[in-house]
């Protein structure tokens, strides 16, 4: 009975309060991140390392780029043979047009109990958790059981090379010790619609294969035949790419996810099929009965190869000697060799592709201890919550730390109401988080990591 006591003691309402003003504070520091190195974050750091300075938690400060800067600290477990666990979030933003907002994106206005701003839920949201929590620590005296590092980056809106991508690569012994990470994107409110109010936790991320497709071909007059037309080329390999049907794999993640959504819905899972055919019909029967919560798995049965941007031409009546394009492609556990097979097929012998940005797939098990005791924490604070694990079809900063041995979830809680759509907001207009949204996820991330 101590034990479970102990763990309400450190969240009072100073750090509820601060969770809000630490939320709104962040939002108000613009951290855009237009990529090719245009972001500033080094004021948000040096706000985070404020805020950790006051109450005894010595922060490091690192960059390898002009204003790139990086927070880094340890706070010391009580228990010296744990592994360490790391907490970290990230300080930049995706741009914002002011103009198709209800508020300013970088307000921070607290308006009728919602933060809103770019941040709001990605991910200056978890950054202020983290800060309020820790702080809360210092103030009551409590101590987690492993050494916590946390760590505020740089960059992960874009190639994360200037955030955790540096840490990992130049400062790995800033994470001695560090066997599992927790981050963003998990155990936030998906209500399906239909009574069921789930917690997906992220134990798995879809690699990214961000692609550059080159067509070369003969250069001409616009009005003459010429069967060597790069931009035809390249349109047709595109054409064959948007249209690609992928097959259906399953990974443990996955797996584990439709097994426990089919148990919530009362419906029997056949995942051990046979073939391809036979599993993609099962998996596509078992997602048409699992209403709105689909959502959750749908991404991340297959691999992905979406079309993004063209480049090719100076003039209307000159055809080029050569044509770009770029395709958003994404990556399940073990499906690279895959994706690679079918992109040379798809893109023909015409049409060169290459990797423009590439990180690994992700996956963590969710029979872990840690798992239980996230599922256990959200539970605690929401008895009629169901943590259910997931693959997240993007990826995050975990991809980067995962050089170090640190296996990764995605764990960012928040109790959101039935009309709130979070996932629209990230990236989207309008972007914010309920106050009452901060206070379930400082009281969840506190109760998990004195558990953990």
């Amino acid at each position: 009975m101590a034990d479970t006591l102990s763990l309400d003691t450190s969240i009072d309402s100073v750090a509820l309060d601060e969770v809000v003003r630490y939320t709104s504070e962040l939002i108000r520091i613009d951290t855009t991140n237009r990529g090719g190195g245009d972001c500033l974050e080094r004021p948000a750091a040096e706000y985070v390392a404020e805020r950790l300075a006051e109450v005894g938690i010595e922060p490091t400060l690192l960059e390898c780029a002009p204003g790139r800067t990086n927070v880094v600290a340890r706070i010391a477990g009580t228990d010296p043979e744990a592994d360490a666990l790391l907490v970290h979030g990230h300080l930049d933003v995706v741009p914002a047009e002011p103009a198709d907002w209800s508020v300013h994106p970088f307000s921070g206005e607290i308006r009728d109990g919602v933060v809103w701003g770019r941040g709001a839920v990605d991910m200056k949201n978890m950054d202020a958790m983290i800060l309020a929590v820790v702080r809360a620590w210092s103030r009551t005296g409590v101590r987690p059981r492993r050494d916590i590092v946390l760590a505020f980056t740089a960059d992960e809106e874009d190639s994360a090379a200037v955030g955790s991508g540096f840490l990992a690569d130049q400062h790995p012994e800033l994470f001695e010790g560090c066997t599992e990470g927790v981050s963003e994107s998990g155990a936030f409110t998906f209500h399906t619609g239909d009574g069921l109010r789930l917690y997906p936790v992220a134990a798995g991320e879809r690699g990214t294969g961000w692609l550059k497709l080159t067509a070369h071909g003969k250069a001409g007059h616009g009005s003459k035949v010429n069967p060597a037309n790069a931009v035809s080329r390249l349109a047709a390999a595109i054409a064959r790419i948007g249209e690609h049907e992928w097959p259906v794999r399953l990974t443990p993640t996955v797996r584990a996810a439709l097994s426990e959504l089919a148990a919530l819905y009362g419906v029997e899972a056949r995942l051990d099929a046979a073939g391809p055919a036979e599993l993609a019909r099962e998996v596509d029967r078992l997602l048409g009965q699992l209403g709105g919560a689909a959502e959750l798995v749908e991404p991340t049965v297959r691999n992905s190869a979406n079309p993004t941007m063209l480049e090719a031409g100076y003039k209307v009546n000159v055809i080029p000697g050569s044509a770009t394009a770029y395709v958003d492609g994404r990556m399940l556990p073990g499906g690279e060799a895959e994706f690679r097979s079918t992109l040379d097929r798809l893109t023909g012998p015409d049409v060169n592709w290459e990797f423009h940005h590439r990180e690994v797939a992700l996956q963590a098990p969710v029979d872990s201890p840690t798992f239980a005791l996230m599922r256990a924490a959200v539970e605690r604070f929401d008895p009629d919550g169901h943590v259910v694990p997931y693959c997240m079809s993007g990826g995050t900063d975990a991809k980067q730390f995962s050089r170090l041995g640190i296996t990764g979830y995605g764990f960012s809680p928040l109790k959101l109401p039935e009309d709130f759509d979070y996932q629209a907001l990230f990236h989207g207009v309008d972007e914010r988080v309920p106050v009452e949204a901060l206070h379930f996820g400082v009281r969840v991330l506190d109760n998990f990591l004195k558990s953990a």
